[in-house]
């Protein structure tokens, strides 16, 4: 066999696992996200939350944010950012969430973020390519722990409502000078050709099998 045909075939032999491994590492995600959004909204959840949810226009779901501290930064975490249609959840745009000084209160170490997004607004506000919160003072963000009581007004006239929960427990959490960019690359490999976020989020574009279980659960808790 000549070298060069034997060096293509090597080189492929390397490639292929590399893709493999990137296809799981986003299946993997968007099924944590799953998982998330299911402990999130299922059972002993604020029934404020699900009134919210069903209000949604968008949802950003982090199933695991890593390292966050009370005063100093942590790594952030990968996300999903997926659309409201009227044909029902769009399958999932890939993002990024972090910066230096990004902290989760009381020291959370693991905990899982949920940001409902009820406006037009805010939705085509996350999808910017770097979103930074507390940067656009137009911009209404509640953030809540698990007690939305009392603090409703507030959450349905937000453009976007931040919870975080860690180990079962909703807790405060802390977004002023976090950043989110998209995963332009990840949502590549995942549906198999280049596609913008706006296109998957706001035009239902991109299909995936994996992702069917994500739309279906969000879905059954915003009620169809």
């Amino acid at each position: 066999m000549p070298r060069r045909l034997l060096a293509v075939l090597a080189f492929l032999a390397i490639l292929l696992p590399l893709g493999a491994r990137a296809q799981s590492e986003q299946q993997t995600l968007v099924d944590r996200a799953t998982l998330a959004v299911q402990e999130m909204l299922g059972d002993g959840s604020p029934d404020d939350l699900h009134r919210l949810v069903r209000k949604a226009r968008g949802a950003l779901i982090c199933p695991q944010v890593f390292k966050a501290g009370f005063f100093f930064g942590g790594e952030g975490g990968s996300c999903v950012m997926v659309g409201r249609l009227q044909s029902g959840w769009t399958s999932p745009a890939f993002y990024g969430m972090g910066s230096g000084s990004f902290g989760l209160q009381f020291g959370i170490q693991d905990a899982q973020v949920l940001l409902i997004v009820l406006t037009e607004k805010g939705l085509h506000a996350l999808l910017d390519s770097q979103f930074k919160f507390g940067a656009n003072a137009g911009l209404a963000i509640a953030t809540f722990g698990g007690g939305l009581q009392g603090s409703t007004t507030a959450a349905f006239h937000a453009d976007i409502v931040a919870f975080s929960s860690a180990r079962g427990l909703f807790a405060g959490i802390a977004l002023d000078g976090s950043l989110i960019g998209v995963r332009s690359s990840w949502n590549q490999a995942y549906y198999g050709h280049p596609i913008g976020a706006h296109a998957i989020v706001l035009q239902g574009e991109g299909s995936n099998p994996g992702a069917e279980p994500l739309r279906e659960v969000l879905g059954r808790f915003s009620g169809g």
